[in-house]
């Protein structure tokens, strides 16, 4: 029952992150979102194989914080990239268009 409030709230973590910074039209729109979810489950599992227990607070705190942190870099990670990977392109097409 607990890794459904840990998914739960990894997606809404992800969602919280997607829509708060800047580049959101970089990068696909379910694409943080999933990743905070994705490892809010695997984050929660491993707690799981801990022996930690669901009823203390400092696990959930945690976990969340791992994957609030971890999707913020993801999201500027990834338009950092993607504007990169754009102007490369310009570039290589205004090369190519001079040619003509």
């Amino acid at each position: 029952m607990e890794l459904i409030f840990a998914v739960l709230g990894g997606l809404i973590i992800g969602l919280i992150v997607r829509y708060s910074l800047p580049g959101r039209d970089l990068t696909g729109a379910i694409l943080v979102p999933a990743v905070a979810t994705a490892g809010a489950a695997i984050l929660w599992e491993i707690a799981t194989w801990l022996k930690l227990p669901s009823d203390n607070a400092w696990v959930w705190i945690v976990v969340f914080a791992i994957v609030a942190i971890k999707s913020v870099f993801i999201d500027l990670w990834l338009s950092r990239r993607r504007k990169q990977a754009d102007e490369q392109a310009y570039q290589a097409a205004l090369k190519g268009a001079s040619r003509v």
